[in-house]
């Protein structure tokens, strides 16, 4: 599934995901016979266990999604856990410099790419079952995702031209906060930062992402170039699909 998504992308075609914070696989399932190409499995800003998330990622794959999580923070550790548990790709926040986005690789490739820890007694492993140079090799070829959240577009060129990197990825609200103006996605000075990031990545090639809560803003940033969206959230959507339910069943006085 994962690669299905590289070549998509390699393609110019668009993938659309939603950010998750259930820790229910019925939820995630869902979402994938829904028809979404991918999930994120938040562990930064949701309560996502290590312990859990096997069950959310076996979810996600049953019903045909692949399963990114989005890790706490850039430490080794964060980003190669996932993918021992057999996560189809990371997705890691806070990335603001070409080193930093080395460091990353390091942690999410095996040699010759990078230096991530090795264990085969892990799910990403069939616990050992798989043959090893074949878990090597598909191992490598999990999706890395970097977050841009800050406003340096000459380290985003740098990053573009890694080719281990297969997604950047636009957090609008934090880059809000670092422009100046926190949570004010739709200020021109915010949007202007966003359209240079997509400008200097798509000079090198390389796919941009983006987090969109409306359908406008999903059309925007497709008519720019954006091919993975990331729309929404799980509790977001649910929320209003019960305030809509509600508006429409509740008799009016």
């Amino acid at each position: 599934m994962k690669e299905g998504i590289r070549e998509r992308l390699r393609k110019g075609e668009v993938v659309f995901g939603v950010f998750c914070k259930t820790t229910d696989p019925n939820y995630i399932e869902i979402l994938g016979h829904s028809g979404f190409d991918f999930c994120i499995l938040d562990r930064e800003h949701g309560t996502v266990s290590l312990e859990r998330l096997p069950d959310l990622i076996r979810a996600a794959e049953c019903s045909g999604m692949v399963p990114v999580v989005r890790t706490p923070d850039s430490r080794a550790e964060s980003v190669s856990q996932p993918l021992d548990c057999g996560a189809g790709g990371v997705q890691v926040p806070q990335v603001g410099s070409a080193e930093e986005a080395r460091e990353i690789i390091r942690a999410a490739k095996f040699a010759p790419l990078g230096e991530r820890g090795v264990c085969r007694f892990v799910r990403g492993a069939q616990f050992s079952a798989m043959d090893r140079a074949d878990y090597f090799r598909k191992a490598n070829e999990a999706l890395l995702i970097l977050q841009l959240e800050r406003k340096d577009i000459r380290e985003y060129e740098a990053i573009a031209e890694l080719e281990a990197v297969d997604v950047l990825f636009i957090g609008p609200y934090d880059l809000s906060q670092a422009v100046g103006y926190p949570g004010q996605i739709e200020h021109p000075e915010v949007l202007a930062v966003m359209q240079r990031i997509v400008d200097a990545a798509r000079a090198k090639k390389k796919a941009v992402g983006v987090f969109a809560d409306t359908p406008e803003q999903v059309a925007r940033w497709i008519a720019a170039g954006v091919q993975y969206i990331a729309y929404s959230v799980d509790v977001g959507i649910f929320t209003a699909a019960c305030r809509r339910t509600l508006a429409a069943i509740r008799p009016q006085s």
